[in-house]
């Protein structure tokens, strides 16, 4: 609220009787002027306040009083304008108090008839931090060199600000944000002293704490590395940009729309208490904006088989000939199949169709109680087998190529040295995107795979009936980059009051599976928790597996800044083949470094023909090429394809279709 200010003289203030002094001296004339004097050096933005501010002949302030003097002064202080700026903000900011009450009051009613929480520390963060600081007490000549260490950049901070503000020198920072940070992206942070100094303050506190903890030596590497997760996630979440009162933008916000955005945020706050049962689900897109099979999954194709566990998707080609050997695609069933085919232009499925292969994909069911007890040999035998027979037998062909994406990857590993085992030649070759088969390097991820965890999603699968509700997947997804995926649309809706943007990636994000709790529990304990696969203690159907005994062609895929597949666990897992590999690394993360369409221009990839024992020697071999690394891929797979064939229709296969693409698995909600 600006207002336009004109110097203005006050008029002389009317003559007042005087009244018997509280103090018990006698009155002044002076005294009694006192309001005028005051009220001829203000400045007042409009005449109408000046006439406003008169004093009444019916209604005479005592200017003794502190009351009336304020009663006197308040309205020279504020333009009619601005009194209703003031008044329309303090009735917006009780309207917000008053909806995010009743919004916990309700939640807090619909969360009464559920059993109490068994375990206060379900990720147990407790033990770790309470080892880690033992040790840190253990030792006090570090730890008061860390202080002082603390000490001695606050000093700095001081020195520089006082520059700053007393001088008005121009200070270079103590402490800026580290790369890609956007927390603290609006102006204001730097502009204003006092939002610099919070946030400089911030940056150097987190960063001693977090820089404390991961210093400390003779700890268990994974007590360590949980101390140090969740010391950086408290760290985050004490932000003052998470904080209204410390975030100037949403301050700005509040101030510009007269409270209307902090309303808007409590309805906000409201409507994802009510959508989530009485658990906060804040919201990152606009559902409502997409549909699938109408503005997401829409490439076009058949259904061709179905079990109780699959639907085989097979589209559309893109050209009049296409390659002999089949292409099957096995995403992970703990999202839907789309992420593969959210817009044409970003369309892997489209893009493979248009050099020449024959897609096929598989659409994992959404698991209900019915499948509690469905494992990991189940997913193989009526997941892969089924869809590998499938396939075979709609074409005609003698092998597929097979893909794998992230957990589906680590299924297909064991499916293709279980095939080694049994002699099983159908799949001709293999690509792995952001899958790992070694997990001892695998990431934050491992953290939550400690018994003590494992047992609170016993506890919540067997509530649900025997499955994992997709909401908890989603949710520890989420906290793994709690700054992009949690804390900058609490500020976006909560804070600045602003509805989430239609994004098809979050809304794909959102559109959760569950999971069966015995396939799992199994997979948390045995890939997560023992590593089994890689050390050659894994079995399925009996059949010990053996990724050495694997001599099929093998393309692995991994992307730099995955923090659910680590490249060094991807790296790791792919020396365990027997036979050739090509490994790729891309630019970006779990998603963007794999659905990277080549029209997008994005990114970059590194490939290096040779398999040194570690990444930092194979990426110091490694040769840089901009942009997508799916025509790189597509060159590999095509020379593993076979001759060129007569395009395949879905429908004239000898398989009867039974539903048009995207079928009916991919619409069940959770």
């Amino acid at each position: 609220m600006t207002n336009k200010t004109a110097a203005t003289k006050a008029e002389p203030a009317a003559k007042k009787t005087a009244k018997p002094p509280i103090s018990g001296k006698p009155s002044s004339k002076a005294a009694a002027a006192k309001p005028a004097k005051v009220q001829a050096k203000i400045e007042t933005p409009h005449a109408a306040v000046q006439a406003a501010a008169k004093p009444s002949p019916r209604s005479q302030p005592n200017p003794s009083s502190a009351a009336g003097f304020m009663q006197e002064l308040g309205p020279l202080l504020l333009s009619p304008e601005n009194r209703e700026s003031l008044e329309a903000l303090s009735m917006n900011l009780a309207r917000a108090a008053l909806t995010a009450q009743g919004a916990v009051a309700g939640a807090a009613l619909r969360q009464a008839d559920k059993p109490p929480s068994l375990n206060a520390d379900p990720f147990n963060a407790g033990p770790a931090l309470s080892e880690v600081m033992g040790k840190l007490a253990a030792q006090p000549d570090r730890l008061m060199r860390a202080q002082a260490d603390l000490f001695s950049r606050y000093m700095d901070l001081w020195q520089s600000t006082a520059r700053r503000i007393a001088a008005g020198e121009e200070a270079p920072p103590v402490a800026v944000p580290a790369p890609g940070d956007k927390r603290f992206a609006d102006p204001e942070w730097d502009k204003n002293p006092l939002f610099d100094v919070i946030k400089q303050s911030y940056l150097l506190s987190s960063s001693w704490l977090n820089e404390l903890v991961s210093g400390v030596q003779d700890v268990e590497p994974q007590t360590k590395r949980r101390a140090e997760f969740f010391m950086k996630a408290m760290t985050d979440a004490f932000s003052p940009s998470n904080f209204l009162i410390s975030n100037p933008a949403a301050l700005k916000a509040a101030v510009e729309s007269r409270g209307e955005s902090l309303v808007k945020g409590m309805e906000n706050f409201a409507a994802d208490l009510e959508r989530g049962g009485g658990a906060l689900q804040i919201s990152q897109t606009d559902t409502t904006q997409f549909e699938v099979g109408r503005n997401v999954a829409t490439a076009p194709g058949k259904v061709v088989f179905q079990n109780e566990l699959i639907q085989l998707l097979q589209f559309e080609p893109e050209t009049r000939q296409v390659f002999e050997i089949p292409l099957l695609i096995f995403p992970p069933w703990i999202n839907k199949y789309y992420i593969l085919d959210l817009r044409p232009e970003n369309s892997m499925i489209r893009w493979l169709a248009s050099q020449g292969f024959t897609v096929f994909v598989v659409s994992w069911v959404n698991p209900d109680p019915k499948l509690a007890e469905k494992s990991f040999e189940d997913y193989l035998k009526n997941g892969v087998e089924a869809a590998v027979g499938a396939v075979l037998k709609q074409t005609g062909a003698k092998q597929v190529n097979a893909v794998g994406y992230c957990i589906a990857g680590t299924l297909l590993s064991c499916a293709l040295a279980y095939f080694a085992a049994k002699g099983d030649k159908r799949i001709g070759s293999a690509t792995f995107f952001a899958a790992q088969q070694d997990f001892s390097e695998s990431g934050d991820l491992k953290l939550f795979t400690d018994e003590d965890w494992l047992r609170v999603i016993e506890v919540r699968m067997d509530e649900a009936g025997g499955v994992l509700p997709g909401q908890v997947m989603s949710d520890t997804f989420n906290a793994l980059r709690a700054n992009d995926l949690v804390w900058s649309f609490f500020v976006n809706n909560y804070l600045l009051g602003k509805e989430p943007r239609p994004f098809d990636l979050l809304f794909w994000n959102s559109d959760q599976t569950r999971m069966p709790k015995r396939l799992h529990l199994d997979y948390l304990r045995r890939f997560y928790r023992d590593n089994a696969l890689s050390k050659g203690d894994f079995a399925l159907d009996g059949v010990k597996l053996d990724l050495g005994a694997v001599k099929v062609p093998v393309f692995v895929q991994a992307s730099r800044e995955d923090h659910i597949a680590p490249y060094r666990s991807v790296y790791k897992g792919a020396r365990l083949f027997g036979g050739p590999v090509t490994f790729v690394l891309a630019g970006s993360g779990h998603i963007a470094g794999v659905i990277n369409a080549p029209g997008a221009h994005k990114y970059q990839y590194w490939t290096n023909d040779r398999r040194p024992e570690n990444t930092e020697g194979w990426l110091a071999g490694a040769a840089e090429h901009p942009g997508s690394w799916w025509p790189y891929w597509s060159k590999w797979l095509a020379e593993r394809s076979g001759a060129k064939v007569p395009a395949r229709d879905p429908a004239k296969g000898k398989l009867e279709p039974l539903e048009d693409a995207p079928g009916s698995f991919v619409k069940v909600k959770s």
